[in-house]
């Protein structure tokens, strides 16, 4: 087969849907050598590294559309699938090209998740707009829509009223980082760098209402004094930000919450900023604490399974998905109940090693090459 992908994510993203794209393409391309894989790239970067893999070529805008490669991408990219004769087109990001549908290239189209239709006041008007026409068109005219998970699917049907048949499931795997294991000194070292303390919760994720760091820190200041264990916060944001700081230095908690990506050592560190240290900042954790209110699959999650550290996560949206019976489910509402997981966690020894052991099990369903072969027999299916 010859398949093509929306391949902007993949070099101009290094968090998460350009995490998905070269990890899904990557493995494709190991994984099913005989295929040719063809990357539709407004932009080539350093971020994806093809060279090991003589199956991937890069193709990148040519002529006038090298100064509008956004019109290239999103209608005139076409005309290169036939040149190239593509049979099958994924838009990983939630879009595919415009009048796809009027060519012989299957097209199949990966939607993360239906956030701004659920919370569309965390977004603005315009934003909404253009997500909706983009998301509604992919979802109507592909061949296949792929969900990452059953709780996207179910929102896909209800917000588009795609057809249940035309949806597949297919969950995601994470930055293969987080499956090596870290060792002692490496661990001391980053805690060194950081500043972190010997024991510590971690947040990870966007600082906004949502994602719900209010009530950890409102958790937080439940256990004192019997527990003083401080929080560690990678992520940032704007107004909810200004809300939890806001608690945090009206309960005394300055010293407890460490806002770890505004700190000096982080702001300009590549290895931050690539995420290389995090498995070591995971490993280092007592738990990652993750009471979002709602997800299209909830990635953290996952990072922490592979890294052996306890997840306390919502019983609501897709967490269960990802959590399996790995997890410590709470109601993300119910302050009590965040406060009630973090106790427990921190108190049991046995609790936390069960939980690591359950957790390294249920990564083991999302792996890259179990990912890839989902994808696979969606293409499969369509040829």
């Amino acid at each position: 087969m010859r398949i093509a992908f929306d391949a902007k994510r993949a070099y101009q993203n290094n968090t998460g849907l350009g995490n998905y794209s070269r990890s899904l393409i990557a493995s494709l391309a190991e994984v099913y050598s005989e295929n040719a894989y063809y990357l539709m790239a407004p932009k080539q970067t350093t971020m994806f590294d093809t060279a090991p893999y003589n199956n991937i070529h890069t193709i990148t805008p040519s002529g006038i559309f090298k100064t509008v490669s956004s019109l290239w991408r999103s209608n005139y990219v076409t005309r290169d699938l036939k040149k190239l004769n593509i049979d099958i087109y994924h838009g990983l990001s939630n879009e595919i090209p415009a009048g796809i549908q009027h060519t012989s290239i299957k097209s199949v189209v990966t939607i993360h998740d239906l956030i701004f239709e659920r919370y569309p006041k965390q977004y603005k008007p315009i934003d909404n707009a253009i997500y909706r026409k983009k998301f509604s068109n992919a979802c109507k005219h592909a061949d296949k829509v792929i969900a990452i998970s059953e709780q996207t699917k179910q929102d896909i049907i209800q917000y588009y009223g795609t057809a249940e048949e035309k949806i597949v499931v297919c969950y995601q795997s994470c930055n293969p980082i987080f499956e090596q294991k870290i060792t002692d000194a490496e661990k001391q070292r980053i805690k060194g760098k950081y500043k972190l303390p010997d024991t510590y919760f971690l947040y990870v994720g966007s600082v906004i209402e949502r994602k719900n760091l209010l009530n950890i820190c409102k958790a937080l200041k439940e256990l004192q004094p019997t527990i003083k264990i401080p929080l560690v916060v990678i992520g940032t944001g704007r107004e909810y930000m200004q809300v939890v700081k806001a608690f945090v230095s009206e309960n005394g908690l300055t010293q407890d919450v460490i806002f770890l990506s505004e700190q000096d050592a982080t702001i300009d560190d590549a290895d931050f900023r690539s995420a290389k240290d995090f498995p070591a900042i995971y490993q280092s954790a007592i738990a990652m604490i993750y009471p979002s209110v709602y997800e299209g699959f909830g990635i953290p999650i996952l990072e922490a399974m592979w890294s052996g550290t306890p997840v306390i996560t919502s019983n609501t949206s897709c967490m269960p998905e990802t959590g399996g019976d790995a997890a410590y489910y709470i109601d993300p509402y119910a302050v009590a109940d965040i406060a009630k997981a973090m106790t427990r966690i921190a108190t049991d020894q046995q609790v936390r090693s069960e939980m690591a052991r359950k957790g390294y099990v249920q990564a083991q369903k999302f792996t890259p090459a179990s990912c890839a072969a989902a994808v696979m027999q969606v293409y499969e299916s369509l040829l």
